[in-house]
């Protein structure tokens, strides 16, 4: 059976996950997450995709990121695929592959999902055990939001913005909001949503997209059609 094609909808997030073969390594020195983060940048201005968040932890990445096409994470993502494979191989003296196939994705509710989504990026590797505090790891755009350092990376959303009207209510308010952490339901269904490259959002959010796409994305109802009782008198 061919597989569905990713769900992609223009001027809407995605949650991109996209690991090593076999759970590999893809990043081993500080040189291998800078020359990711300039071909990153460099590949979404040229493809017109607004990364709003990341991750980049030793065996796999996150990225929170809004395209202006269809097309634009895909090209993203193999133009970052072109530059950054061969120069890792060349480095580490290596061959094939780095990435685990396709890259996983799923559309974000913005109203709803959005900042729990961008609290699930960041917070990446304090879950993983590479950092005892976001802020304490430098390659994620936590330090972006909490005003450490700014980064040419992220392109800030408006559900950011909305946070508060200066820079500094923004910054205190997100900061608050991560060291709320993220409860165990959130994760599971943030984590689920993009191996199973599913929409992260309400069942009504979900039904919206359902009819703006013309393909399913709520489960089927089990059984046989309800019928409706005939009115017709005998």
């Amino acid at each position: 059976m061919a597989r569905q094609p990713r769900l992609v909808l223009p001027k809407q997030p995605h949650h991109i996950l996209q690991r090593g073969n076999d759970r590999q390594l893809i990043f081993r020195e500080a040189e291998d997450y800078e020359r990711f983060l300039a071909w990153l940048h460099e590949s979404a201005r040229f493809y017109r995709v607004a990364i709003h968040a990341y991750s980049l932890l030793p065996t796999h990445l996150h990225l929170l990121a809004t395209p202006e096409t269809e097309a634009g994470l895909a090209a993203m993502m193999q133009k970052l695929g072109r530059f950054y494979v061969p120069w890792y191989n060349g480095k580490y003296d290596r061959a094939g592959g780095l990435f685990e196939g396709r890259f996983r994705t799923a559309v974000v509710d913005t109203d709803l999902h959005f900042l729990m989504c961008s609290r699930f990026i960041e917070l990446a590797p304090v879950r993983e055990g590479e950092a005892a505090e976001p802020a304490a790891y430098p390659w994620s755009s936590y330090r972006h939001h909490a005003g450490v350092q700014a980064d040419s990376v992220i392109t800030d959303h408006a559900r950011f913005w909305e946070l508060g009207n200066t820079p500094f209510q923004r910054e205190a308010a997100y900061i608050d909001l991560v060291g709320q952490g993220i409860a165990a339901d959130e994760l599971a269904q943030i984590a689920a949503a993009v191996q199973k490259g599913q929409p992260l959002g309400t069942q009504a959010f979900k039904l919206h997209l359902e009819r703006q796409t013309q393909r399913r994305i709520l489960p089927a109802k089990r059984g046989r059609p309800f019928k409706t009782p005939s009115t017709e008198t005998v």
